[in-house]
């Protein structure tokens, strides 16, 4: 997400008086002052609103600049998804919006103008719609579950649109399962704001061993790799930032999955108790079909024999940084009937 740059320049103190809060506002240009401690935790805000009701209430310019501002203002996390932000911002009628930390510490601040000139990204996306869908099956037995109908659009034409609003416009979709029909999906479609290849696997490749059939001449920039069956609201401009900051060399979307024991859990140790949880509930990280790898990853893959990803990034743990961005945002796999029909009454309200 593209932020403002010089947003340092419109800090105060909430002991700096009234003027010195006219002023920055002023010449600061962005309509809005925060207000901070030494710790950079944010105070409240400070806008031309602001400022005129106080000198209704007769409110001295000598007074410290805590007695008029907002000390309630809207915020967000700074991993809340571009388009969240967006919804909060014009449902609230906000101009501005300050971005904190876990600890409420400000990081940076976001106008509605900005977000609404979206970011581009030449980064790759790699789309794998090559499976069978037999988990679906008789759904599948004349289309590829990626172009299932989810609403009134395929799953696929879901996915892109969700990219596209993102900034991304570079594709590659890998096909096996009926290529012929996922191809002339698109051939009525308006796409020339974006680029669509097809890489088409002649025998199944994995979940990574497609990417070796990418061309030579690919962008060396990070590449999005994701399953063709996923219905998500993640922000991928947020994902690709995370990977960059990151310094990794992949990451690997995840999710927390629990699992409850419908039973009294006994710890036994040489025929004694040593404890017992009723229905004790263990929480896992899943793999949630949603990656970011570098150029330098692929060209290790040959393109020829069957690989799935999680073995791929397996084997580089311990030589290669490998990072985990976990998903709180909608997510769903379909691939069975019950995903399907629960992606179906979800469309209209989550997309």
């Amino acid at each position: 997400m593209e932020l403002i740059k010089d947003w340092h320049k419109i800090l105060i103190k909430p002991t700096d008086d009234l003027r010195k809060g006219i002023k920055v506002l002023h010449n600061g240009g962005l309509r809005i002052v925060l207000i901070i401690d030494k710790n950079k935790k944010l105070l409240g805000t400070l806008t031309d609103g602001d400022i005129r009701r106080a000198l209704i209430s007769n409110t001295p310019m000598d007074s410290m600049v805590s007695s008029a501002m907002n000390s309630h203002p809207k915020t967000v996390d700074h991993n809340t998804p571009r388009q969240e932000i967006i919804d909060l911002m014009e449902n609230d009628d906000l101009l501005h919006m300050p971005i904190i930390n876990e600890g409420g510490k400000l990081c940076d601040l976001v106008t509605l103008q900005q977000l609404h000139r979206r970011q581009k990204y030449k980064n790759p996306v790699f789309i794998m719609a090559g499976g069978f869908g037999t988990r679906l099956y008789p759904l599948t037995k004349e289309i590829p579950k990626p172009l299932l109908k989810v609403g009134d659009k395929a799953i696929l034409d879901i996915i892109i649109s969700q990219f596209v609003n993102c900034g991304f416009e570079n594709f590659y979709i890998s096909t096996h399962y009926m290529p012929e029909k996922i191809r002339n999906n698109f051939a009525d479609k308006d796409s020339s704001d974006i680029n669509i290849e097809f890489i088409h696997e002649d025998i199944p490749l994995g979940t990574a061993g497609s990417l070796g059939l990418l061309p030579e001449n690919i962008s060396k920039l990070p590449i999005i790799v994701m399953n063709g069956d996923l219905l998500t609201k993640v922000d991928f401009g947020n994902l690709l930032d995370f990977h960059r900051s990151n310094k990794a060399e992949a990451t690997m979307c995840v999710r927390e999955y629990d699992f409850q024991v419908p039973y009294g859990v006994v710890e036994v140790n040489n025929h004694k108790i040593k404890g017992i949880k009723e229905k004790p509930v263990h929480k896992f990280f899943v793999n949630a079909g949603i990656y970011v790898v570098n150029h330098s990853l692929i060209q290790k893959i040959d393109g020829t024999t069957y690989l799935d990803m999680t073995d791929f990034l397996e084997g580089k743990l311990d030589k290669e940084k490998v990072s985990a961005f976990p998903i709180h945002e909608y997510w769903i796999d379909i691939g069975q009937v019950d995903e399907y029909n629960k992606a179906n009454r979800d469309i209209h309200t989550i997309f």
